[in-house]
């Protein structure tokens, strides 16, 4: 097939192979070469399974149902393949939005609509040159005994947020809004507790038994490796200056 690409997405390179040319310019910041760590191939199937799936959000949802392009649902596609494989290297899609300062990655998860994106936008404009943004939308996480690094991936929002490089990340962050600014670090198990729904439903869900048990225990080691915070914030820039220095204190 002479669409077929090769990309290097958190440490790994995957050959792809689509049915559309679509996912090239999609992800040509990730293009590269070398021998793949394993394959992705996409069928008419495994598209039209991301137009079902999208369709059943809207209704659940109760909004009126969107249409996508094919190109555009093989991304989707393919992206649930890649998310797939990587967890048999300790890497797991997270859906959040994840910001870089001085080095150092900070992850906002939410209920959508909350304004991690909004918060994230919030620390470039208050950090500046300091700042980067790793990935708006749905990072890779890779957990190991070392820690957790943050990756940036072409699925990163609507409005396309991300950089091709990787952080150890410094801090997880729960969105909460509220009128003043305030952020908590949950440290009891009763805390924790109640942050681990939050944790799996953001986490992305394999429908493979062995997969989804591996994805529990990824999910584990990176509440044990990384602290949480719960932040409770309005949408003024003060609101990141209260989430950057509470989680300073490690």
């Amino acid at each position: 097939m002479d669409n077929i690409i090769t990309v290097k997405i958190a440490g790994k390179i995957i050959e792809i192979s689509p049915l559309y040319d679509y996912i090239a310019e999609y992800c040509k910041s990730y293009i590269t070469e070398g021998i793949p760590d394993f394959v992705v191939t996409v069928t008419q199937l495994d598209i039209d399974f991301e137009r079902d799936k999208s369709a059943a959000e809207d209704r659940k949802e109760g909004i009126p149902i969107r249409h996508f392009t094919d190109e555009y649902l093989e991304t989707l596609a393919v992206y649930r393949k890649i998310a797939e494989q990587m967890i048999s290297f300790d890497t797991i899609l997270f859906h959040s939005s994840v910001i870089a300062v001085d080095g150092f990655g900070y992850l906002f998860t939410a209920k959508s609509g909350t304004g991690k994106s909004t918060h994230t936008r919030m620390w470039r404009e208050t950090f500046g040159d300091r700042a980067v943004m790793v990935n708006d939308d749905k990072p890779l996480l890779r957990i190991t005994k070392e820690g957790v690094t943050a990756y940036g991936t072409p699925w990163d929002g609507k409005h396309r947020l991300s950089t091709n490089t990787s952080v150890p990340l410094k801090g997880i962050c729960i969105i909460e809004r509220a009128a003043d600014n305030h952020i908590v670090r949950l440290d009891t198990k009763e805390q924790l507790r109640s942050a681990y729904p939050m944790m799996v439903q953001q986490t992305h869900k394999s429908s493979n038994p062995a997969n989804a048990r591996r994805t529990m225990e990824l999910i584990d080691r990176l509440m044990e490796a990384v602290p949480i915070y719960r932040l409770s914030c309005n949408m003024e820039p003060e609101a990141a200056k209260v989430a950057y220095e509470g989680m300073q204190n490690e």
